[in-house]
């Protein structure tokens, strides 16, 4: 596996590309207490600027944690495609409507009254620094070069991973 670390816009275009592919994440909270509060987060965007949004619950546990402390850890994973992404930053609970009507799907109805629910807030994370691992080929195509570099003794290209300067 080749190293390739990247910076600025090069490393935004990595996370967004990997975190629209993967779409749910754990989303770490209280990261100094062990063990850290953890819980499973559809993406709703990546902007432009590399900022990762989430809707959630007002009254949430996350909710009260990113209060007491912004640091987060996201963490990504689609072991079918073997794409992995680790983000470290930073959330602050959006309250903004217009922004959160921006964010809104059918699909959120399962977990709000609609786009007016009082409880509807969004978590806005800045990534601040973030560690992946992505193939670049299926996860049959990887373990084939995998069986074939043990057999022959050559190291195989399965894909690249790295640091993300951001």
């Amino acid at each position: 596996m080749s190293i390739e670390n990247l910076s600025n816009s090069d490393a935004k275009k990595k996370l967004k590309k990997l975190v629209e592919d993967i779409d749910f994440a754990m989303l770490g909270t209280n990261l100094t207490k062990l063990p850290i509060s953890a819980i499973p987060m559809s993406t709703k965007e990546v902007d432009e600027s590399g900022e990762i949004w989430f809707l959630s619950n007002r009254t949430s546990e996350h909710n009260a944690n990113i209060k007491a402390d912004s640091k987060v850890q996201l963490f990504y994973s689609d072991p079918s495609d073997m794409e992995f992404i680790s983000i470290y930053g930073t959330a602050e609970i959006i309250l903004d409507k217009a922004r959160l009507q921006e964010l809104y799907g059918k699909s959120d109805d399962a977990w709000f009254d609609g786009k007016d629910d009082p409880n509807l807030t969004g978590i806005k994370v800045t990534p601040k620094e973030a560690f992946y691992w992505d193939t670049k080929s299926n996860k049959y195509v990887s373990l084939l070069k995998m069986g074939v570099a043990a057999i022959t003794g050559e190291k195989a290209d399965v894909g690249e991973r790295g640091k993300l300067n951001l």
